[in-house]
């Protein structure tokens, strides 16, 4: 939503797909899961009056939507792409089956992922990481709004520090927010490394693939 209340703001979506496009033309491979918060939050649901199920459905949709504007601008910008959905709906994409997600990531095409798993009380974390590890991703890369992972919250806490790197173990220990505990788990238990970073910096996404020590990384095999 960029500097807006909510809704999709045209120059952070124009950011982003410039941001992808350059990390699509160096060959790498690409699975993208995008939130739907700036349109609608499940929880936040809860609160006005709809049951978490019905909430975490609407957030579910909320995702597609973000996913469908993305799809079109990468279009535009002449990059294939392949938009897949979490539940049944045909007119939109292809219902997410892994080895066909993979097959077009191998052709090139740039593969959205879109609706979370499908089911409520998951977040999009869960489903990144999930999502990650069913196209076989070689790392999750988390891209927020906060440059890598601090000690505490540096929005708040001006003498927080950042991590270069740090694993699981430790971050778990230090009990740091990154993710929720299922996409932690998940990424931990499989041995899937998380970069967490700025996305809303210029660059930045292609920077991270080019190990310009962007974000802080977070794996099992830390030295």
């Amino acid at each position: 939503m960029g500097d807006q209340q909510s809704g999709i703001s045209s120059d952070r979506l124009s950011q982003y797909v410039t941001e992808i496009s350059a990390l699509h033309e160096t060959g790498v491979q690409i699975s993208v899961v995008i939130g739907g918060g700036n349109i609608f939050r499940g929880l936040s649901g809860v609160s006005d009056g709809f049951d978490r199920i019905t909430g975490d459905q609407m957030g579910m949709l909320a995702t597609t939507i973000n996913s469908l504007a993305l799809r079109s601008g990468l279009e535009k910008a002449g990059v294939e792409v392949r938009l897949f959905t979490a539940i049944e709906m045909n007119a939109v994409g292809e219902r997410f089956h892994a080895k066909s997600a993979i097959n077009y990531m191998q052709k090139g095409f740039v593969v959205i992922l879109a609706g979370g798993i499908g089911n409520p009380y998951f977040s999009t974390d869960t489903a990144s990481a999930l999502r990650a590890l069913e196209t076989q991703c070689d790392v999750f890369l988390k891209g927020t709004r906060v440059d890598g992972v601090y000690s505490s919250d540096p929005e708040k806490d001006p003498t927080a520090t950042k991590y270069e790197k740090i694993s699981f173990a430790e971050a778990y220990e230090k009990q740091l927010k990154i993710m929720d505990m299922t996409a932690f788990t998940l990424c931990q238990e499989n041995n899937l490394p998380v970069i967490v970073f700025d996305m809303n910096k210029p660059g930045n996404l292609k920077s991270v693939i080019s190990d310009e020590k962007v974000g802080t990384l977070i794996d099992n095999d830390i030295n």
